[in-house]
């Protein structure tokens, strides 16, 4: 989010553009902007390497919250926006947060957080309006009024900073991503962002359309590119899939990052709304976060044409893989080749597996990183010798290099002895035309351990029930071998996804091995 030397050279430019209201921010006035903050923050005791947490939805002041802590050394961390008060107040303290930012919609949530995080002094507030409440040594501040005596030119003691983010928790307790901070200028790039601005084909004359929540890793990291590229971000408060392609065609988009879901919504609007505007501008849409069904993807190529990019990296950054369109469909269902790491697939024994064999994802020489606080489950992503790291993907790599995903390994099931990854059959039930979302997991099962269940949220206007499920059951039978397939279906009026395209399937999951110690039957 460091806008640099564009803040000289391309002052009046658009830095980013709020789609929703359509207000402009140029590069002259974040460097403002994100300049008052930053003094604000040093006068509040933030020195290189503490921490501050930004709570709120994508609005106006969310970029000059995080351009802040990019240029005082300070580690920010993005919050979810749908957290509950109990959620955020263990990320704030977890994260050894002094200073917190939300916003007035966000306001009544970290309220009763902060509440429980006695490090925590003081809270700004955008578009907090009138007074706002002291509470014990803790003060709320609206956020314009708070920054505004502050001076526009940078803090004298300028350095790198970073975002820290929390991994999004479905696996158990969220966990901080801390990397490695040197002590050097904000105008520095970390090996890991300088292979991004390469990666994202980010230059100085793009546009760029961001639909994603903020706080999640892979939209902040690429706004903040296109910001230290010169380019103009398009931020969308919201996903909706007309919107997203009429802001296409009014801003000439020419770069966008999505997930696939965003994929499937788009691809189930009527025709005449689907059709009627104009792409033409865009060069590459780049989709992560979520395994992408092929049909879904092939729909997509045919519509935008061979732009489609895919890659495959997690928040920890062990390591990254990608691939074009035609990569893609030479190698269908593949994340693409590593190019930023190197891959090993091992069994539960540490082994090699050979190609085209499922086991564990780790990698080398990717880039650093540590579980702030948490040496334990840091030690639990590293091989024994410390050389490799894991976040529990698993997949196998096919005789050409490609690497494929088949689930996390938290989400294996065992059923009769046999391995079952779901993520095959959830993409096979998200293509039926009476399905908005599918999540698959295993359940006990007295004779076989576990067995597989489906939970499906249909389209609006589908009736769920017997008729139905037995359907899906049938459309699965047809596809997939039958021990892949649910045994049973169940219904819900949503399916528990975050707004970054990933599904929180453990909440799911641990409904129905409610009193069960164990997960071994």
């Amino acid at each position: 989010m460091y806008p640099g030397s564009h803040a000289i050279q391309n002052r009046d430019k658009p830095a980013f553009i709020m789609a929703s209201t359509g207000e402009a921010v140029t590069y002259g006035e974040l460097e403002q902007r994100s300049n008052r903050l930053a003094h604000l923050l040093r006068r509040q005791g933030l020195q290189r390497l503490d921490h501050f947490a930004v709570f709120m939805e994508n609005n106006h002041r969310y970029i000059e919250s995080c351009s802040a802590g990019e240029r005082t050394g300070l580690y920010y961390t993005c919050i979810n926006s749908y957290l509950t008060a109990e959620e955020v107040a263990y990320i704030v303290n977890n994260s050894e947060s002094q200073v917190m930012i939300t916003s007035a919609s966000r306001l009544a949530v970290a309220r009763e957080a902060l509440a429980q995080c006695p490090r925590v002094k003081l809270c700004l507030v955008v578009d907090g309006g009138g007074a706002l409440p002291t509470e014990g040594a803790l003060i709320y501040r609206d956020f314009e009024q708070a920054v505004a005596d502050f001076p526009v030119t940078p803090v004298a003691d300028e350095a790198l900073g970073s975002a820290m983010l929390y991994s999004s928790g479905t696996t158990g307790r969220p966990k901080g991503v801390l990397r490695p901070l040197d002590d050097q200028p904000p105008s520095s790039l970390t090996p890991l962002y300088a292979f991004l601005l390469k990666l994202w084909r980010c230059e100085e004359g793009m546009v760029y359309l961001s639909p994603a929540p903020l706080y999640h890793s892979a939209p902040l990291t690429n706004v903040s590119m296109v910001i230290r590229s010169g380019g103009t971000a398009v931020i969308m408060e919201r996903f909706e899939p007309e919107q997203y392609l009429s802001l296409v065609e009014r801003y000439r988009i020419t770069h966008s990052q999505l997930v696939p879901t965003m994929f499937s919504r788009m691809l189930k609007l009527p025709d005449e709304q689907r059709l009627r505007h104009d792409l033409s501008s865009l060069q590459i849409a780049i989709h992560a976060a979520a395994p992408c069904p092929a049909k879904v993807k092939e729909q997509m190529i045919e519509w935008w044409g061979p732009i489609i990019h895919e890659y495959y990296g997690a928040t920890e950054g062990l390591g990254f893989a990608a691939c074009d369109s035609a990569e893609w469909q030479a190698h269908r269902g593949t994340v693409g080749k590593v190019i930023f790491g190197q891959v090993h697939v091992l069994d539960e024994q540490m082994q090699a597996l050979p190609k085209g064999q499922a086991g564990e994802i780790w990698f080398t020489a990717g880039s650093a990183f540590e579980y702030f606080n948490d040496p334990e489950r840091t030690a639990a992503t590293r091989s024994a010798d410390g050389a490799m790291s894991t976040v529990g993907d698993m997949g196998y790599v096919d005789d050409d290099g490609f690497l494929y995903l088949t689930d996390r390994s938290t989400f294996m099931i065992i059923s009769g002895g046999v391995n079952i990854y779901p993520q095959e059959c959830e993409n096979l039930l998200v293509t039926h035309p009476k399905v908005a979302d599918a999540a698959v997991f295993g359940i006990p099962n007295e004779d076989f351990g576990e067995e597989v269940k489906a939970v499906i949220e249909p389209l609006p206007g589908v009736e769920p029930g017997p008729e139905l499920a037995q359907e899906l059951l049938a459309f699965c039978q047809q596809h997939l071998a039958h021990m892949k397939c649910p045994r049973s279906i169940d219904f819900t009026d949503k399916l528990p996804r975050l707004p970054t395209g990933k599904l929180y399937k453990r909440v799911l999951r641990d409904a129905y091995w409610e009193g069960h110690k164990s997960r071994i039957v």
